[in-house]
């Protein structure tokens, strides 16, 4: 399977496995470094004081290496200026490669963003003159995402995609290919329940690993990048073992963390 993947041609090659931060995390700026001295150039901010908006502080002449992308709460271009604004003020650079709306989970919203004077439009307006390059949605559904898509209007989609929530293989993904979307995938652990979720009556196979979880998306060749959001350095580290031994599922393993994915989907709880 492809370790790399150009987003754009705007942006340098970015690995398939991406960073991402929560903001209730212990990530700190050493470990941000450390994941992109193993290829990980893919950050995607919280938009939170922490440790990787302190390693983008002091990227230096790095910076060039890094994609950097943030989700954007604004629906309005007033609070969207003002909220890239402070982004960038708190990341201390002139440019955010990638913005996503964050969350855009109803048509009413959808409307919002893209209405006259909406955050779509200033977004548009920082793209044109470089402040902000790739414009995406964040999403959780899948018919939205779908309709997002294919109007057309947006350089990135990122959507829920892990081994208990498959739906967009067949909704989503195929259209994305067709029309050259570069896609984002998050929850790859679905909040961590498919790398901790109990033994229980029914299961009696293995457990994956986060790096099972991580291998599981990428090696659908639709999914441009997989995030992850390691809690702390240990974790990270385990994550990166993924990097080592870079190869799709096999077929067996493949069926495996399927059946284990509709296990966890069915008993694990609602989803946060």
């Amino acid at each position: 399977m492809e370790k790399q993947v150009r987003l754009s041609n705007s942006t340098p090659p970015v690995a398939r496995l991406g960073l991402a931060t929560r903001g209730d995390t212990s990530l700190q700026a050493e470990d941000c470094f450390l994941a992109l001295e193993r290829g990980v150039n893919y950050w995607n901010w919280c938009g939170r004081e922490d440790g990787m908006s302190r390693a983008v502080r002091e990227l230096g002449a790095n910076r060039n290496q890094v994609v950097l992308a943030v989700q954007m709460e604004a629906t309005r271009a007033s609070q969207a200026e003002e909220e890239l604004d402070n982004h960038l003020r708190t990341l201390a650079t002139d440019r955010i490669e990638g913005v996503t709306l964050y969350y855009m989970e109803t048509r009413a919203e959808w409307d919002r963003v893209r209405a006259k004077g909406g955050a779509l439009d200033f977004l548009r307006t920082c793209k044109r003159e470089g402040t902000v390059g790739l414009i995406g949605v964040t999403t959780h559904q899948r018919p939205l995402a779908v309709e997002i898509a294919a109007s057309g209007e947006m350089d990135l989609l990122m959507i829920r995609y892990n081994a208990a929530h498959r739906g967009a293989e067949s909704e989503v993904l195929p259209l994305c290919d067709r029309l050259r979307l570069p896609t984002v995938a998050f929850t790859c652990l679905r909040w961590g329940a498919l790398i901790e979720h109990p033994r229980a009556p029914g299961w009696q196979g293995k457990i994956p690993s986060a790096s099972d979880c991580y291998r599981f998306v990428l090696s659908n060749p639709s999914v441009s990048v997989a995030l992850m959001a390691p809690d702390n350095r240990d974790e990270l580290k385990d994550n990166l073992r993924l990097l080592e031994d870079w190869r799709a599922l096999s077929v067996d393993e493949r069926r495996w963390m399927r059946e284990w994915g509709d296990f966890v989907h069915a008993t694990g709880g609602q989803f946060p």
